[in-house]
């Protein structure tokens, strides 16, 4: 895949819910600097983490709003809409880079407010 087909597969697959799949686009020794899971290496260690990411939201997408690709990057405009399982909204702008070689997610980070997420963090 190229880059800008990884990355359209990055959010369909985040939004079908498809978390299995969707760690796969990552390379074994991916990098990510995540907004509130903070540095992760490896895609097993990713995969992990996202097995108990359906116990944190009830429903949760992530809409592309623009997308910017050169080469083997790109830069992602998006929007958050999330609902907790007690049913509180959660909506958020986000701007996610990523840097994908042979095919794969090798380094991405996202940006955004963290305070639409204190319901899923216990921080309220």
């Amino acid at each position: 895949m190229d880059t800008r087909q990884v990355v359209n597969s990055y959010y369909e697959l985040a939004n079908k819910g498809d978390w299995d799949a969707w760690t796969d686009l990552f390379a074994e020794r991916q990098t990510m600097d995540e907004q509130l899971a903070g540095h992760v290496e490896g895609r097993e260690t990713l995969r992990t983490m996202m097995q108990g990411f359906p116990a944190m939201y009830a429903s949760f997408t992530n809409t592309p709003r623009h997308i910017v690709v050169e080469g083997e990057q790109a830069a992602v405009v998006s929007h958050i809409s999330a609902a907790t399982h007690a049913g509180e909204p959660i909506e958020a702008d986000v701007v996610n880079y990523f840097r994908v070689e042979g095919g794969l997610i090798s380094y991405m980070s996202n940006h955004h407010d963290t305070v639409p997420f204190r319901p899923v963090l216990g921080t309220d």
